[in-house]
Formats: structure tokens, C-alpha cells, sequence
């Protein structure tokens, strides 16, 4: 089973621009519904920063990497999180991690 691929995590830290957070937080709700029912999801949580609210941790797994990238491509991440809520951040970092196993 080496050649088995291994889950692919992801890590997002969402700072969102002041003003624009409650427009953001309606729209999470839809994105996670529709990113959880797509096959090769295996789970979808997103945090709030406890003293930064505008700091939004998403954390996210797939089964491969062909799953991150049926994700990205998606109708919904495409309408949801790329059209509406990527442009009312300030900034964003996306890591992509694989689990070490020791």
C-alpha cells in the first residue's frame, strides 16, 4: 500500500478586511455545506481567532490531491469563495500539508 496517496490537509488563515466580516460569515455556511458533500472530502472546519475576530483558520482534508484540485475547480468554491469572500479579505495564506507518520 506505498503507493496509496496519503490525505491532503489544508491550512488557511483568512484575515478579512474590517467591515466586510458578517458579509463573509453569511457566505461560509453555503461553502462548507457544498465543500462537505463532495466526494473526496474528508472534513471541513473553520475557526475564529479568539482575539482577532477578523482572522478566519480554515481546516480542511481530502482524500488526494486530484480532490484539492475537484475542490478548487468546483461551481460553488468558484461562485462562493473566489468570487464573493476572496475579495473582501485583506489577506490570505493557503498551506496544502501531508501527516508525517514516525
Amino acid at each position: 500500500m506505498e503507493n496509496q496517496a496519503k490525505p491532503i490537509f489544508i491550512f488557511a488563515k483568512w484575515h478579512v478586511k474590517n467591515g466586510e466580516l458578517q458579509t463573509v460569515l453569511g457566505l461560509i455556511p453555503s461553502l462548507i455545506e457544498k465543500s462537505k458533500s463532495e466526494d473526496g472530502n474528508l472534513f471541513y472546519n473553520i475557526y475564529q481567532d479568539n482575539s482577532e475576530p477578523n482572522t478566519l483558520i480554515l481546516h480542511e482534508s481530502y482524500r488526494d490531491m486530484a480532490s484539492v484540485e475537484f475542490h478548487k475547480n468546483s461551481t460553488h468554491y468558484q461562485e462562493i469563495a473566489a468570487t464573493q469572500i476572496i475579495p473582501l479579505l485583506e489577506n490570505r495564506e493557503v498551506i496544502l500539508a501531508s501527516e508525517l507518520s514516525f
